[in-house]
């Protein structure tokens, strides 16, 4: 407006906010079909981390959300109906505080269908669950799956770590080294596999619990020539 006015000869902010911000986010992408076994088996096998096996089984093959993950109670484990009842997240505030939150949008509130692999790995969790002196509350959520040393509910940060540890330990072992793997990228990881399989997008946009279909249909972007060619093959077979 200054320089419409002829108050000053030249805007000194006429320049492109890309050009002086760097970016320096990273981005998380899918793992393999490959590395996802090659890491499973690897938990599964190790004398420490095989406890966490079942939980990142799930994180896996579900595409939950972590704060999800988390925030899931034994009775939201279906196991008659071979469904997950998602409606709550689990967080931690910066003050130590643990709060429960609804979803973002009505998207969020979903059922996540279990196959029979994952009720096995949920059994397990429970089966295997410390019975704590006092159940731990949170706005009046009770029966945490998963809780720490101290009876509390165990929060995305144990988890990135437990996940930090294991990529540490194993690309000491092997040489083929493996990516970092969050638990958000267990979530990308899943989405990206039933892409590729052939899922309806729609069917994806609800397990994911996708507000917006546009995010669903991103992830049949990270595709490839052989991809592409295993599709043409499919639907000419069809």
């Amino acid at each position: 407006m200054a320089v419409d006015d002829d108050l000053i000869r030249k805007n000194p902010f006429g320049f492109g906010l890309a050009s002086v911000i760097v970016n320096d986010s990273v981005t998380r992408e899918a793992i393999t079909r490959k590395q996802e076994r090659d890491l499973l088996k690897f938990i599964r096998e190790d004398n420490h981390f095989s406890r966490y096996y079942d939980a990142i089984y799930i994180l896996f093959h579900t595409g939950l959300r972590i704060s999800e993950f988390c925030g899931l109670t034994i009775p939201d484990i279906e196991f008659g109906e071979m469904r997950i009842k998602v409606n709550h997240q689990l967080q931690r505030t910066s003050q130590m505080e643990y709060v429960i939150q609804e979803p973002k949008t009505e998207s969020g509130v979903r059922y996540v269908p279990m196959t029979e692999e994952m009720a096995t790995c949920f059994r397990r969790i429970i089966a295997n669950r410390e019975t704590p002196k006092v159940e731990p509350m949170v706005d009046g959520y009770i029966r945490f799956l998963c809780l720490d040393k101290n009876d509390m509910p165990k929060v995305a940060l144990h988890w990135e770590k437990y996940m930090e540890h294991i990529i540490e330990k194993y690309n000491k072992i092997y040489r083929i080294q493996m990516p970092k793997v969050t638990p958000h990228v267990c979530r990308h990881t899943f989405c990206s596999n039933m892409a590729k399989s052939g899922m309806n997008p729609k069917t994806l946009q609800y397990i994911m619990g996708h507000s917006d279909i546009s995010v669903t249909l991103n992830t049949y972007t990270h595709v490839n020539f052989d991809d592409a060619k295993e599709e043409l093959q499919r639907v000419a077979n069809s």
